[in-house]
C-alpha cells in the first residue's frame, strides 16, 4: 500500500469523489481502531491520508481545469 501508485488520469470526477469517501471512511476507521487497540503498522495512516490529499489534489486540479 505505502509504495501504490495511484492512476488518477484514468479515474473521471464521480469515481474519484466517490474514492475520496471511501478512503476517509476507511481512514475513520483505522484512527478509531488504533486509538483502542495499537494497529501493527501506524505508518499505514499516514499513506492513507496522504493518498487522500493526493485524490483531492487531482480532483481541485481538474475543477480549476489544469
Amino acid at each position: 500500500m505505502a509504495n501504490e501508485k495511484l492512476d488518477l488520469k484514468g479515474l473521471s470526477e464521480q469515481e474519484l469523489k466517490e474514492k475520496i469517501s471511501e478512503e476517509q471512511l476507511r481512514l475513520k476507521k483505522i484512527t478509531f481502531s488504533h486509538a483502542i487497540t495499537p494497529i501493527e503498522n501506524p505508518m499505514s495512516i499516514r499513506s492513507l491520508r496522504r493518498q487522500i490529499a493526493q485524490l483531492k489534489t487531482e480532483l481541485r486540479k481538474r475543477e480549476l481545469g489544469f
